[in-house]
């Protein structure tokens, strides 16, 4: 593990830059990652960072299918929100372990 300064915050990150204290995350550090993902971050992705927040804390799956579910946005919704590889980029701005479903 090591650390690395994010918006201004020295925080504990594995070797794919996912943040391992999901404590040390703020909105800020949110907007920093999201800039280098080149997203700009709205009420919207904010609402799926703070779902999938909530779902790591109560230890349940997180999946591209949960999200859809979720009621903030449907799949396509989602891609559009996260271009590429959204639950990758989504677990990252959201400060919280690469899902295990991302491989």
């Amino acid at each position: 593990m090591s650390q690395k300064v994010i918006a201004g915050i020295t925080v504990d990150v594995n070797e794919e830059g996912y943040m391992t204290d999901p404590f040390q995350w703020t909105k800020e550090i949110a907007m920093e990652i999201a800039k280098g993902e080149d997203i700009e971050l709205t009420d919207m992705h904010l609402a799926v960072c703070e779902f999938l927040r909530d779902k790591q804390e109560q230890d349940e799956s997180i999946t591209i299918r949960s999200v859809g579910n979720s009621g903030i946005t449907d799949i396509k919704g989602f891609y559009k929100l996260f271009p590429g590889a959204p639950m990758k980029k989504a677990a990252k701005i959201a400060g919280i372990p690469k899902p295990a479903s991302c491989v």
